[in-house]
């Protein structure tokens, strides 16, 4: 897929003018560039999982390295959010087309649902409160609660879960929704012991896939199996 990376404003300025432009000219590629034209939501899907997970890579590059990240890791980060970016700015701009919804839509939802969920920092109208007393438990409990009230159909804590996560993903988001300790989410996700927890336990993942494959076992079908069955158990279905 060509790079859509666009030229990156200096440090602190506000990104209006570029993010407009950058709509403009995806208007423009859909009108009078043929490949793009011809593009729609389901043949972007492998061009949205592929650059999400060349994101991933780059924020994990970045995470990783020791001091001041590299120039190098730095630009590959910018690029690949970019090209998530653009993935986003095409649906929208499919939507536009269909005259559903376009790319401002989806950011004034988005805005209005980060102050209804956090009303530890945001008013009810959007403004800023004047202190800030609330605790991370209670942070994370008050999310919840809103989400609720915003799908009150919702029964399951597993619903919304998508099933094409990878089972890897699929279980750590399961085991998440099921309530289960999760260090990471309390901060412990610094220091040598993590770090050696984290080597200990990717040894030990790498060597189960190695057990299932010498067992003639998909392993990614055999974990994602197990979760589904786990979800049901859970949910006290069948």
């Amino acid at each position: 897929m060509p790079d859509a990376s666009p030229g990156v404003p200096s440090r602190g300025a506000a990104p209006g003018a570029a993010v407009e432009r950058l709509v403009e000219v995806v208007d423009l590629l859909r009108r009078h560039c043929p490949w793009t034209a011809a593009l729609d939501h389901a043949s972007l899907l492998e061009y949205l999982v592929e650059e999400t997970y060349e994101l991933y890579e780059a924020v994990d590059d970045v995470a990783r390295a020791e001091g001041d990240p590299p120039r190098a890791l730095l630009e590959d980060l910018r690029g690949e959010l970019g090209d998530v970016l653009f993935q986003v700015v095409l649906h929208a701009q499919l939507q536009a087309e269909a005259g559903s919804f376009g790319l401002a839509d989806v950011a004034a939802g988005l805005t209005a649902k980060l102050v209804r969920r956090n009303p530890h920092v945001f008013t009810p109208d959007g403004g800023l409160r004047g202190s800030f007393p609330a605790t991370v438990d209670e942070i994370v409990a008050t999310w919840q609660a809103v989400k609720q009230r915003e799908r009150p159909a919702r029964t399951s804590p597993f619903e919304g879960i998508p099933h094409h996560l990878p089972a890897l993903a699929l279980a750590a988001k399961t085991l998440r929704r099921a309530g289960e300790p999760v260090g990471a989410e309390d901060g412990a996700t610094d220091g040598p012991t993590h770090g050696a927890m984290e080597e200990e336990l990717g040894k030990d993942l790498l060597a189960l896939t190695r057990r299932a494959l010498a067992a003639g076992v998909d392993p990614e079908r055999a974990l994602r199996r197990a979760v589904l069955d786990y979800q049901r158990e859970a949910a006290g279905g069948p």
